[in-house]
């Protein structure tokens, strides 16, 4: 058995609706309880835009750094457990972004060396996954003999040196892990 079929379609534009919607194109209300003399267009525009995005800290509970899918356990308090233990993960990294970020402002500095194959890219706005993934290289090795344990850590780089400076840590804070890290095992 054959069955043959014609389909004829037609179109037509509604050009009205069509200028209504190019009109649109790039405009965003935005609403503030500012008087406009307290917080003119222009300061409004540039809040908006460096405002703190609450999906982007949610999708980094969907992805990486912090990963809940997928979720494979087996009971409601292991997954009420394991989120809750995420979001503290989530605020870690939001609070070390939060003061990297406030430095850098306060210091009117970018943070140059976080992005590979451009070294001298500098951010004022580092993502925290940039500031750890600069922190990747740092190794603590500890090698325990029946008398003596003897730890070494990482000689660290100027720009870990700098993320430590930023978050407001001594200087000494790498080296207190080891009391010999100058020398390796």
């Amino acid at each position: 058995m054959r069955e043959v079929r014609t389909l004829t379609i037609t179109h037509a534009l509604d050009a009205v609706a069509l200028e209504a919607a190019i009109a649109r194109l790039g405009w965003r209300v935005s609403v503030t309880n500012q008087a406009a003399e307290h917080l003119p267009v222009r300061q409004l525009v540039l809040a908006y835009r460096e405002e703190y995005l609450v999906a982007r800290s949610l999708g980094r509970l969907k992805g990486q750094p912090l990963s809940l899918t997928p979720l494979s356990v087996e009971r409601d308090d292991h997954a009420t457990g394991l989120i809750r233990l995420l979001a503290i993960g989530l605020r870690v990294l939001t609070l070390l972004e939060f003061v990297v970020r406030s430095r850098l402002m306060q210091e009117r500095e970018r943070l140059a060396g976080l992005y590979a194959g451009n070294p001298k890219r500098a951010t004022a706005q580092p993502t925290t996954e940039r500031l750890l993934e600069a922190c990747r290289g740092i190794t603590l090795t500890i090698s325990s003999e029946p008398h003596q344990t003897r730890r070494h850590l990482t000689t660290l780089s100027a720009l870990q040196q700098r993320i430590l400076a930023l978050l407001e840590f001594t200087p000494t804070i790498s080296t207190k892990l080891c009391g010999d890290s100058s020398q390796p095992p």
